[in-house]
């Protein structure tokens, strides 16, 4: 059962590119449609819940459907199957860039590519405004986010913004009536623990490769977008804005989640044990989602009614579109080439993604030779 939910998912890791809407279509078609693993009210569920939790909604979600499949055994076996093959296509792009020089070939497709995460981040921001800031004060905070993460992106001011946003939509949500106890077990117990522990060691030494990508794990709320802006601050200078937007950029062109993007930056950090510190990384920042998932799968319809936990995670996410809009203004717009060309081609590339008419894979190469052709 293992072995045969780890050949599925890896080949769904070598065939999902889109980024996660384009993951969650593919596993509702796979596993509700096609093998009847669950019915479109546990697929509903278990979407639910990923979106609610921090952490790649797509990938969390494939580990949900593989849980209710063959427990957490198989839950692992679908995370390793489904990250396996943009894990090693993002490592081999962290050895490969180290080596790049301005006026060479790879300096013009990095451009190029450069230019294309302009156009995908503001797509992104568009896409999650219309989905989170339907409301005047949702909208209210996430402008309010992007004008302060524009003027000082810390993760310190991130998770304050998220904590002040959570706490003033559940405070104006109407309480629920005749609540009842929620009823927590041993599982729920234990991966809170560990969730808990891991994050006190990581503030002990912060430094760390593994602390780095767990506290990114643990405040992305929103999709994988939202990990740009929140890993480009605890990055810092260990490397260049060049290096790391070719690593978003490139994170597009792969299948699987764009969490694998650890990948890259763990390699590209520690290029003394490249592939040990791109696992590092990735084990890391996957990590808390998938310990906070293990345990709240149990009790999700217990909490998935009470109106003051929907209104407070729509606070989040309305912050996650701030955190998003800055990371497009800085370092993502401000890095990429300012020639009326790239102007014109940056348009012109989210044109061509809102439209979803046109393939990703088509959209990459296209940005790819231009950048060839002309950086």
């Amino acid at each position: 059962m293992v072995w045969r939910v780890f050949l599925q998912f890896l080949y769904l890791g070598c065939v999902s590119f889109g980024g996660p809407a384009a993951h969650i279509g593919y596993f509702r078609k796979v596993f509700v449609e096609q093998k009847s693993w669950l019915n479109e009210q546990e697929f509903a569920a278990d979407l639910a819940l990923c979106q609610f939790l921090p952490g790649p909604s797509s990938s969390q979600l494939g580990y949900a459907i593989a849980c209710r499949r063959g427990g957490i055994p198989a839950g692992i076996a679908a995370f390793l199957g489904f990250t396996l093959p943009s894990f090693l296509l993002m490592y081999g792009l962290a050895v490969w860039q180290l080596n790049i020089a301005e006026g060479t070939l790879q300096f013009g497709i990095v451009s190029g590519l450069k230019l294309l995460a302009v156009a995908v981040v503001a797509d992104a921001v568009w896409g999650m405004a219309n989905q989170f800031c339907r409301q005047a004060l949702t909208i209210i905070l996430a402008v309010l986010s992007t004008a302060v993460l524009t003027w000082a992106m810390t993760p310190l001011w991130q998770f304050s913004l998220m904590a002040l946003a959570a706490a003033v939509m559940a405070w104006r949500a109407e309480p629920a009536q005749n609540l009842v106890g929620i009823k927590t077990d041993r599982t729920l117990l234990t991966c809170l623990t560990a969730f808990v522990l891991l994050f006190a060691v990581c503030l002990f030494f912060p430094a760390s490769i593994f602390a780095i990508f767990y506290q990114a794990g643990s405040l992305v709320f929103g999709g994988g977008h939202v990990v740009l802006p929140l890993l480009e601050p605890l990055v810092g200078e260990a490397l260049s804005k060049d290096q790391f937007l070719l690593g978003y950029a490139a994170a597009q062109a792969v299948p699987g989640p764009m969490f694998s993007f650890s990948a890259y930056l763990g390699a590209a950090i520690r290029s003394d044990a490249a592939l040990l510190y791109a696992f590092i990384a990735t084990l890391a920042v996957f990590a808390p989602g998938f310990l906070l998932l293990s345990g709240f799968r149990g009790i999700w319809q217990q909490l998935s009614t009470r109106p003051r936990i929907v209104a407070a995670i729509a606070g989040v996410n309305a912050v996650a579109v701030g955190m998003l809009a800055a990371a497009w203004i800085n370092p993502v717009a401000s890095s990429a080439p300012h020639d009326w060309f790239a102007l014109l081609l940056a348009v012109v590339g989210l044109i061509a993604l809102r439209s979803k008419r046109v393939p990703i894979k088509a959209i990459i190469v296209v940005f790819a030779v231009c950048g060839a052709a002309l950086y």
